[in-house]
């Protein structure tokens, strides 16, 4: 009870309202002083009458005058004159005398704070004004037992309301809290457990439905929060799922390849000048066609395997991407344009980086084939003193909307329809093997540019 939320609240209401009690109490037990104090002087000139309209008042009748007033005797000054009007043995000196003339209300509180830690008996000297313009000034002296008394049934009363005023508050304050407060918060605690037990489950994440403002914003995050967890945990089993799948199919695939390029041996001793011509690409494309598969293998077990490193010759790579294209786009009008220097050469995995630029280079000609327009597609290069530039440009329509927004995102960044989004995904990851970066140049109706920068510094040389 007392660790939780409500309990403490339910504490804090009843010790801050006393607390406010106590505040409260401390002025009100001297304004009590006081006017029981007055009330004394009230009594003693009404008693103080009786001798001025009678000067013969017999010692009985006086001391019973005195004894209903509660004073000892009673001085009042008239005119100038101070006069005796009443007395009678006082039991002890007199300890303090107080003048209740105007006095401030710090010397009220001090003076109420006093008496009720002075337990013993005192016998005092009040001073006041007159009421009715009964004279110049009352003077009484008389005991403080009764005073000190009334002061401490007075401050119990006031204490016994107080706790009844604090109890009922904090009463009332804990149910609104468990309500407004408490009821919500364990709502949305249970829901988080209960999503905790299986957050693939879209039907458990929370719906706002708080009323009070800073806790439909924290319903709020937690929904956003929540729908971002399911939807990746959604999206890990689906790649885990397919990763298995192009796993079994790239074992698949990469034995019937590898018949195929044992048929190709044989067509490499082909006398045709066009057979001879094309033998080489079509050994070339089903050997990266068998890596390719053995590298799915492997990153089914762990990770794309890093670059292997060695000296490329970077226009033949783009050559070999060109011509392979070319045969894809078949009779599209699409032209294609490399401004590659000849002698430029790359440390990085030849393969590899064949994957990067064809990736790009057909994600560009199936946009331009979707518009059924002509345009163009260029792979420009160049160099300075730490790093290669690479960039891939087309004159296509540009990257749609969604792509944009999930750049290099799988199955999320599709540029084209019924495209998945690995290639960008596949290329980007490559490149990051190599330390380098691909990024977005621009992308409009003009057209789209991807730039691809390799550095030289960051890799150990290869001879």
């Amino acid at each position: 009870m007392l660790n939780s939320l409500s309990g403490r609240f339910l504490i804090l209401t009843a010790v801050f309202v006393m607390l406010a009690e106590v505040l409260i109490f401390v002025p009100s037990i001297a304004r009590f002083r006081e006017e029981f104090l007055l009330t004394r002087l009230e009594r003693a000139q009404i008693a103080s009458l009786v001798l001025l309209a009678d000067e013969e008042v017999n010692p009985d009748l006086q001391e019973e005058l005195l004894r209903n007033a509660g004073v000892f005797n009673v001085v009042m000054r008239r005119n100038e004159a101070r006069q005796l009007v009443l007395s009678s043995p006082v039991p002890r000196p007199i300890s303090e005398t107080y003048d209740l003339r105007n006095a401030p209300a710090f010397t009220l509180i001090r003076d109420a704070m006093t008496r009720l830690t002075t337990p013993e008996d005192q016998v005092i000297r009040v001073i006041g004004q007159p009421v009715r313009m009964g004279g110049l000034l009352i003077e009484v002296t008389l005991e403080t037992d009764d005073l000190r008394a009334a002061m401490i049934d007075y401050g119990l009363r006031i204490l016994w309301l107080s706790l009844v005023i604090s109890v009922f508050t904090a009463v009332l304050l804990f149910w609104a809290v468990q309500y407004f407060l408490v009821r919500p918060i364990r709502r949305v605690v249970g829901n988080m457990q209960a999503y905790a037990e299986a957050p693939e489950d879209a039907h458990r994440v929370i719906a706002p439905s708080s009323g009070i403002r800073e806790l439909r914003e924290a319903e709020e995050t937690l929904q956003t929060l929540q729908t971002q967890l399911t939807s990746a945990l959604k999206q890990k089993e689906h790649l885990a799922q397919l990763g298995g799948a192009v796993a079994k199919v790239s074992h698949d695939l990469r034995n019937i390849l590898t018949s195929a390029q044992l048929f190709t041996d044989r067509i490499e001793m082909s006398e045709d000048p066009s057979v001879k011509r094309m033998a080489p690409k079509l050994v070339n494309s089903l050997t990266r066609a068998i890596h390719l598969c053995e590298a799915t293998l492997a990153y089914g077990k762990a990770e794309e395997p890093g670059p292997t490193l060695a000296q490329v010759r970077f226009a033949d790579i783009v050559a070999d991407v060109i011509d392979s294209e070319r045969l894809s786009a078949g009779k599209s009008d699409i032209s294609f344009a490399e401004d590659v220097p000849a002698d430029m050469v790359l440390r990085a995995d030849a393969e590899q980086l064949y994957r990067v630029i064809a990736n790009l280079v057909r994600n560009a000609r199936q946009a331009i084939v979707n518009t059924g327009n002509p345009g163009e597609i260029s792979v420009m290069a160049d160099e300075d003193e730490r790093a290669w530039i690479i960039r891939v440009a087309d004159t296509g329509p540009g990257l749609p909307a969604k792509a944009l927004e999930h750049l290099f995102k799988p199955f999320q960044g599709g540029a084209t329809k019924g495209g998945t989004g690995l290639g960008l995904t596949i290329a980007q990851d490559l490149v990051r093997g190599h330390g380098g970066s691909l990024s977005l140049e621009h992308s409009d109706e003009t057209g789209t540019s991807f730039c691809i920068t390799l550095p030289k510094g960051n890799l150990t040389d290869v001879s």
